[in-house]
């Protein structure tokens, strides 16, 4: 490879969990510094390579894990946490053969987390447990509650007005929005006017929920530093999570996202959420940043 006039050529595999798709980066046994700029330009879907976000492997922090796990927004920010990543990430280190191991332990901004490959490319995460307090999430409130009202930003209309959600800190924060039906929610209007809200000092991303029955639900997500994607594995999650907490949910529940289904199981406080999933990979290539 080496380097060559305008930059270092970097290798890349494109993947995608449910239609949320990656560019996955292997930087151990490729040495390069990436700066924001590289993130952006990477995930430009229009003169780069595209993406909702940019997942590295790194060696790990922790002496007890294999490997260091890195998410990148397309504004070049980093995330804590991405569960439809993650369950790339685990494909991608298996194909490059940078682990032969059929469970794999990360180290993630938001904690460690453990990532079992099944057959047929599905990936099962054990996401952790889910943190209701509000001081874990974060939000400014004061005891934990099973939802908290915030007032948004007045309309045109001059009327001021108010939502209730579900707080869930999932290695990120999450916002869970119950609808009566995910096809007419106002995704892209309570999306970023709930996401930078004040009382979300590290923003959130919004999850909108509708229940379909006590196993099953349709989700769709605006995520941090990102806007609405096909799929969200840690949105996922909080969602069944703050369901289940609310009795709406039992333990083991389908999510329709408009990408495709996931699988997500819950035994309640103190028990990490495990979700079940399926990886593609899309086509390889080098760029040059």
């Amino acid at each position: 490879m080496g380097r060559r006039r305008g930059g270092r050529r970097l290798r890349f595999t494109k993947m995608h969990g449910l239609g949320n798709d990656f560019v996955m980066l292997d930087l151990i046994s490729q040495r390069v510094s990436l700066q924001p700029a590289h993130i952006r330009k990477i995930a430009d879907r229009h003169c780069g390579i595209g993406c909702d976000q940019v997942l590295v492997v790194e060696p790990p922090i922790n002496h007890s894990s294999d490997f260091r796990y890195r998410i990148f927004n397309t504004d070049g920010s980093e995330a804590e946490q991405c569960g439809n990543g993650a369950r790339c990430f685990a494909r991608f280190v298996r194909d490059k053969q940078l682990t032969r191991k059929r469970v794999i332990t990360v180290d993630t901004i938001g904690g460690p987390i453990i990532l079992r490959i099944r057959d047929n490319h599905q990936v099962e995460v054990d996401m952790g447990p889910p943190r209701f307090d509000p001081s874990e999430i974060p939000l400014t409130a004061g005891q934990r509650q099973p939802s908290y009202t915030l007032t948004l930003a007045q309309d045109h209309e001059h009327e001021v007005r108010e939502v209730e959600i579900g707080a869930v800190n999932m290695g990120n924060p999450h916002a869970v929005i119950k609808v009566d039906d995910v096809a007419t929610a106002a995704v892209t209007e309570l999306g970023p006017a709930v996401q930078q809200h004040p009382h979300l000092p590290e923003a959130a991303n919004v999850g909108f929920m509708q229940v379909v029955s006590d196993n099953e639900i349709n989700l769709r997500v605006y995520e941090r530093g990102v806007g609405e994607t096909l799929a969200c594995g840690s949105g996922s999650c909080a969602a069944v999570a703050y369901g289940i907490a609310r009795g709406w949910l039992a333990q083991n529940v389908t999510v329709n996202l408009p990408g495709g289904k996931l699988t997500i199981s819950w035994q309640g406080e103190g028990n990490g959420v495990l979700m079940t999933g399926p990886t593609t990979t899309v086509f390889e290539g080098s760029i040059q940043l």
